[in-house]
């Protein structure tokens, strides 16, 4: 059975990722992309769907892990009766195959060793052919090519379609284990030294590191969440994966397991701000890059999400074979909310490109002409019921969130035309902004509970109402956000912890139940900051960032009954959400200050 989700640290070379236990099991690897078929999939299957594991033959006393100061190599201390040793686990960056590379260091003692690797291609259903190289093997499964090697000290052999090794490592041995892909039908490229590779490792992740503008009390905490973010870049492109991981699930044991492996317009704002505040620039404008890439086109065509090169054919599909993250099926690849309306996503890509250019990242003609083709797109649809921002697989509704998101890309184009002078029809555009707010101040919202409410004629808030100060609908001070900033801590906290909403089957076509959202609690950080109740906002966040695993790392959601993490690991949005909230904490004029001003 797979560790528990916050037993995980990420690798990641800033185009795939792979995630390793505690006890040393790599139980999650797409090669050479985020969205490639994994050859290792036991987190979501059984053992027999493929991992690689190095792990003393000895009992184990004790073991603790952390990162490289600025890196993204990952060292674990293992301590046996026999001796102590410490596992060294890296991408790596730059390299001619998609490489993963293992050391097995020896600190003291003579420490038995056993290294074992089950490869399955193709999400654990495809057994490869296997044969035998200097120093390792080589497995070929249709287009993929798979390699191991070692040295003499670790010869590998197979043993019932697993390749293993028994081995001693001594103090001061150094025993490398290099695991790489690269496709079948071209000469395989030249394997690389292992420790060369470890030195441009570290050079790439500490030079990335310290060009990070941030100070403060939250300063490590921000740093190591802006490496998580970078780690799930697809560096060709730009884009950024939610998650690098499919079905890990919102509840054990339920049906809520989506494919996050992809790029969601609606993140963009978040990510931006997140990587503007921290001196990123670069990443920034690729990020922006992509996002004009990826919606170019058809106004009517634009999706919530695409791929890591921009991809729009998302489909979903259900992998029967696997078993799911404990028994939490089904195991989706793919993603159908691709497919859906969501109107907010008009708001959040106008928003993105707004600060684009209030943060000094020129707008092309093009840029605006997208724009503007969207925002006089939305001027047909905005007023139709749609699926949220929540992705429900119920019916569709009038989300009041939505909504605002389209009063955000009517204000955004306004202004775009006031401050910029931009070229557009600005009246008609003003007049749409005021019909939509007034719209949503008389339907969205409940006098009797004096709340925003989830969807127009319901009486329940909504964790993404949280948002409505941060860009701008209404001043923090109104007593209708104040009253929906109550209502969410009434209504829907749970432990100190924040849900999005009140899962209902009838809104969303699924069973209900799941964890507590991360990003939705930092959002109630924010709007605490802008409310003035700065002593309630730190106590909420200091109880937020307890929960990050060893290694800084926060999953989508928080099971408060059970405490563990749950959802997609590790998730984005998580990790921007920390960064925006700890800068509104740190500084003046913070992101949820400058956002709502812009």
């Amino acid at each position: 059975m797979a560790a528990r989700i916050e037993d995980y640290g990420l690798l990641g070379d800033c185009e795939s990722a792979a995630l390793v236990s505690l006890s040393g099991s790599i139980d999650w690897l797409c090669l050479p992309r985020f969205d490639s078929d994994a050859c290792f999939a036991s987190l979501v299957g059984t053992e027999e769907n493929g991992f690689w594991k190095i792990a003393p033959l000895s009992p184990v006393c004790g073991v603790r892990r952390a990162y490289r100061d600025g890196s993204l190599a990952l060292e674990t201390e293992i301590t046996t009766d026999e001796g102590t040793i410490v596992l060294v686990d890296f991408m790596a960056v730059g390299e001619p195959a998609a490489d993963v590379v293992r050391l097995v260091i020896g600190k003291t003692g003579n420490v038995p060793m056993r290294m074992e690797l089950v490869l399955r291609a193709g999400y654990g259903r495809t057994i490869p052919w296997v044969q035998a190289i200097p120093n390792g093997i080589e497995a070929v499964a249709g287009p993929d090519r798979f390699r191991l090697t070692s040295t003499s000290a670790a010869p590998l052999h197979g043993e019932g379609l697993r390749t293993v090794t028994d081995f001693v490592v001594c103090a001061g041995d150094r025993v490398p284990f290099v695991f790489d892909w690269s496709p079948s039908h071209i000469p395989a490229p030249p394997q690389g030294d292992p420790f060369e590779a470890f030195d441009r490792c570290e050079a790439f992740w500490t030079e990335w590191s310290s060009r990070a503008k941030v100070e403060g009390p939250y300063a490590n905490l921000v740093k190591r969440s802006l490496l998580t973010l970078k780690a799930l870049t697809y560096a060709p492109t730009g884009g950024i994966v939610a998650a690098p991981t499919t079905s890990l699930p919102e509840q054990l044991g339920g049906v809520r397991n989506w494919d996050y492996r992809f790029c969601w317009v609606r993140d963009s704002t978040f990510t931006l701000y997140a990587l503007l505040s921290a001196g990123y620039t670069e990443e920034a404008r690729a990020w922006r890059d992509w996002l004009l890439r990826a919606a170019a086109g058809a106004p009517e065509q634009l999706q919530i999400l695409y791929g890591i090169g921009g991809e729009r054919r998302l489909t979903e599909t259900s992998i029967d074979w696997l078993r799911g993250y404990e028994e939490s099926r089904p195991v989706r690849i793919g993603n159908l909310a691709s497919e859906q309306l969501q109107l907010d996503v008009y708001g959040e890509l106008i928003d993105t490109l707004h600060l684009c250019t209030c943060s000094g990242l020129a707008t092309s003609r093009e840029g605006w002409a997208l724009q503007r083709a969207l925002v006089n797109h939305l001027e047909k649809i905005w007023a139709e019921p749609d699926s949220g921002i929540w992705e429900v697989r119920g019916e569709p509704r009038h989300f009041t969130h939505s909504k605002v998101m389209c009063w955000v890309a009517f204000d955004r184009g306004v202004k775009a035309i006031e401050h910029w002078g931009a070229e557009g029809p600005l009246d008609r555009w003003r007049a749409a902004r005021d019909r939509v707010h007034a719209e949503i101040c008389a339907r969205g919202f409940d006098p009797a509970q004096n709340t925003f409410v989830q969807y127009y004629g319901s009486t329940e808030p909504d964790a993404s109402l949280l948002q409505l100060p941060l860009v701008g609908f209404l001043p923090p001070e109104d007593p209708r956000i104040v009253g929906t900033v109550e209502a969410v801590q009434r209504r829907l906290m749970k432990r100190g912890l924040v849900e999005r909403y009140v899962t209902k089957e009838h809104v969303d076509g699924l069973p209900t139940g799941e964890g507590c959202f991360l990003a939705c609690s930092f959002w109630l950080v924010d709007a605490l900051v802008l409310l003035g109740r700065r002593d309630e906002a730190v106590t909420l966040f200091e109880r937020l960032v307890a929960l990050a695993n060893d290694l800084g790392l926060f999953s989508e959601e928080y099971d408060v009954e059970s405490r563990r993490m749950l959802g997609n690991f590790p998730q984005a949005l998580s990790h921007v959400a920390l960064v925006n909230t700890a800068l509104n904490l740190s500084r003046l004029g913070g992101p949820a200050h400058h956002r709502r001003s812009m």
